[in-house]
């Protein structure tokens, strides 16, 4: 094909912007961008810019910022840049068959899991929280449902078991960059091979939410620990002892058998405090105190081992 595909791409969190970046490095000529509008955060409930938006300023790019994506006007609007193709990547909307049906190849999606598992919105954390031993990226020609189409392209790479969202993310982000540019050459050059989803191995991935981030003692270590892996950077995990809230980044899994109550304290030393759990003891390495930066427990237990008596029940 003798002229340069035109894309438009649909983004909005970093995750999209490593893809965006990548297709601005390429041959490909973006014409538009589409982004979620600008979301008062912080303190100040300023309006902030995604990452996405904040690229394609910077590249001057069009921006386009719809509420939804469903009037005919904004439709008319995308249908007017003539793209060949919409790629979207961690969006946030979904997009009606009309605006499907607009480019000539199509719209695609760039997810972080190995389709049909983990459909939805948190798949990086809900793999973690599983105990997957590997995930990837599925590029799917996109349907009118979420994350169903048939897929295009696969990547796969193991989860390590020191693996938390923040590393897997950028790991998955460079996969999905380069899968991208992969799919968009078969697109171009009609060599593609496109393969039906499983619906009888599809899972579904729940967003997550700062309640789902407490500790629950009546849990396993093993998926205590995990969950630990999974919430970090966001929405981090935590226990409360009397009205503080303590965030755990860093934990360990000791076996044991024990007879007495999960949320114990039964050690706490320089390599850990060591909580029972249901099944097995939690070893917390490395925590953070409210208003105050992450520390090792030995800083911690420096400072304020009052909190930290053997026997006391968190919660």
């Amino acid at each position: 094909m003798s002229h340069s595909l035109k894309i438009i791409f649909a983004g909005t969190a970093e995750f999209a912007k490593y893809h965006l970046h990548t297709l601005l490095l390429s041959h490909y000529n973006v014409v538009s961008v589409i982004t979620r509008p600008d979301r008062p955060s912080g303190r100040g409930q300023k309006n902030s810019v995604s990452p996405v938006k904040q690229l394609a300023k910077e590249s001057r790019i069009p921006i386009l910022q719809p509420d939804s994506l469903d009037s005919q006007a904004d439709q008319d609007i995308i249908s007017a840049f003539n793209a060949d193709i919409i790629v979207v990547v961690a969006y946030g909307l979904i997009f009606p068959q009309a605006i499907l049906e607009i480019p000539r190849l199509g719209c695609i999606n760039i997810h972080a899991s190995l389709l049909p598992r983990w459909r939805g919105a948190a798949p990086i954390q809900r793999a973690l929280c599983a105990g997957d031993s590997e995930t990837g990226v599925s590029i799917i020609k996109m349907d009118s449902r979420l994350d169903t189409g048939d897929i295009l392209h696969r990547a796969s790479c193991p989860i390590h078991f020191s693996d938390t969202t923040a590393t897997l993310y950028d790991r998955l982000a460079n996969l999905g960059s380069l899968s991208l540019l992969t799919t968009l050459t078969e697109l171009e050059n009609n060599t593609y091979n496109l393969r039906t989803q499983d619906e009888k191995q599809a899972s579904y991935a729940y967003k997550l939410s700062k309640a789902e981030a407490r500790l629950n003692w009546s849990l396993s270590a093993v998926q205590l620990e995990r969950r630990i892996r999974a919430f970090n950077p966001w929405p981090v995990s935590y226990f409360m002892i009397g009205d503080q809230c303590i965030k755990v980044w860093k934990a360990s899994v000791i076996p044991s058998v024990s007879n007495r109550r999960p949320g114990e304290i039964i050690k706490a030393e320089k390599e850990g405090i060591q909580v029972l759990t249901a099944d097995g003891i939690l070893n917390i390495q490395e925590l953070q105190l409210a208003g105050k930066n992450k520390m090792t427990v030995q800083a911690f237990l420096n400072s304020y081992h009052p909190w930290c008596t053997i026997g006391k029940m968190i919660a």
